[in-house]
């Protein structure tokens, strides 16, 4: 065979293009949707977290009862939601679902806490829904390095601080357009994201750890 032959008979490999974009499965489909409607849940789900306390009586010097060591906090778990979203779906899903879930808030469905409709971005706790997509971003980018405790914390953490940086942003610019005092802004702030965020850590972290387990569980069955 000459050298001539043997290079008509070589034949050309081609790798495949990567295709960009989310492919979803039947069952990845009706796990984004879930997830969605989860954070629908969280929106409207308030929990009476109760524990103890350090009363400020104590260092004035004043009469104390039992009831002053005891704390009762009223708490809406959406930002851990979003976390456990991210930690079990990964970063493109994640955002996919949250993105779901605010498309259908502002031209579908009323499913934000004061509402929806397009309008409800002259909301001012629409910087925090806005922040969603970019803790899901940050925090899913983190997690790509590994489920461990630390890496787990530190993922948290980005997340969490994303959140409520955004959404206290946003607040700061809408009260500025609207002329809103600086009494306003800093009320605001200490509801929105003042003991909160202590909250929000603490659960999101363990909403984390618990998408480890339910992630490995899931795409055993999937």
């Amino acid at each position: 065979m000459t050298e001539e032959q043997v290079k008509k008979l070589k034949v050309k490999t081609v790798k495949p293009k990567k295709k960009l974009g989310i492919r979803l499965g039947v069952g990845s489909l009706v796990l984004l949707i879930f997830c969605s409607f989860l954070i629908v849940i969280a929106t409207f789900l308030q929990l009476d977290i109760t524990h103890f306390i350090l009363p400020s009586k104590i260092f004035t010097g004043e009469a104390v009862t039992i009831n002053d060591f005891i704390y009762t906090y009223k708490y809406i778990p959406q930002v851990p939601v979003i976390m456990f979203i991210t930690g079990l779906l990964g970063r493109r899903l994640g955002i996919t679902s949250i993105l779901l879930y605010i498309i259908t808030g502002l031209f579908f469905i009323p499913v934000f806490a004061l509402g929806g409709g397009w309008r409800y971005i002259f909301e001012f706790g629409f910087g925090y829904i806005a922040g969603y997509v970019i803790a899901a971003f940050i925090t899913g980018s983190i997690l790509k390095k590994g489920y461990s405790y630390k890496n787990s914390a530190k993922a948290v953490l980005a997340g969490v601080l994303t959140i409520h940086i955004t959404g206290i942003l946003y607040m700061m610019v809408l009260a500025f357009f609207k002329h809103m005092g600086w009494n306003f802004v800093g009320d605001w702030i200490i509801a929105q994201s003042g003991i909160k965020i202590l909250y929000d850590f603490i659960f999101s972290y363990l909403a984390v750890l618990i998408a480890k387990y339910v992630r490995i569980i899931l795409w055993l069955y999937l």
